[in-house]
């Protein structure tokens, strides 16, 4: 599904270039589970973002699905982001002007799919959530482990191949992060391929591989 190729990225500053990824060669295969693990500033999130294709500022090669993703231009990159990848950011990112529901229903906007089978899917990812009561509400006006649930909702609710997640259960108390686990083990094991960010050592054992960043390079 996925192969990089000597990847890096690099941000030029007054004393020169400051590298936050060195020679990142890195293969993902389709129905992986596989964890980003590192200390803060390790490029982590920076990697994560450049796999979902919200960053194309970087060298080397990235191929995803057969597309040379170093290749393609922004509006290209963000449609295969749209059709193929769900992203649970560590900040929420919700739409702070649309409600609960219509938060969830903004990836189903990009598929081929009628009102109704949007409206039911929506329905069943509230219930899934424990949201139902708050789907008329707008994200300032929930808490940030709610926030959290909701922006992993958004996620999943397009059923993408590809499920990125930083940090996913930051915001939650420990019982709501195992669910959180299970739920991504269960879609796992249906075939959903999965990376993680996290600093849990529990939470990197829900998957079988554990890749190690230490100041933008690769321990394993």
């Amino acid at each position: 599904m996925i192969q990089l190729r000597n990847l890096e990225k690099r941000y030029q500053t007054l004393a020169g270039f400051t590298f936050v990824l060195r020679q990142i060669n890195l293969d993902v295969n389709e129905g992986d589970f596989l964890t980003f693990m590192g200390p803060s500033g390790a490029g982590k999130s920076t990697l994560l973002s450049i796999l979902g294709m919200f960053d194309g500022a970087f060298e080397g090669e990235y191929h995803f699905n057969g597309h040379t993703i170093h290749r393609l231009p922004p509006k290209e990159r963000g449609a295969l982001n749209k059709r193929h990848i769900g992203f649970v950011f560590q900040q929420f990112h919700l739409l702070e002007d649309l409600t609960v529901a219509e938060n969830l229903d903004l990836p189903l906007s990009y598929r081929d799919l009628k009102k109704s089978e949007r409206q039911a899917l929506v329905a069943d990812m509230l219930d899934r959530f424990g949201m139902v009561a708050k789907k008329d509400l707008f994200p300032s006006q929930l808490s940030g482990g709610q926030q959290q649930l909701v922006a992993i909702a958004r996620a999943i609710i397009a059923k993408p191949s590809l499920l990125l997640a930083d940090e996913p259960t930051g915001n939650l108390h420990t019982d709501q992060g195992r669910e959180i686990m299970d739920l991504f083990k269960k879609l796992n094991e249906e075939g959903t391929t999965i990376i993680q960010v996290t600093h849990n050592p529990e939470w990197a054992g829900y998957g079988p591989r554990i890749v190690r960043l230490k100041d933008g390079w690769m321990e394993s």
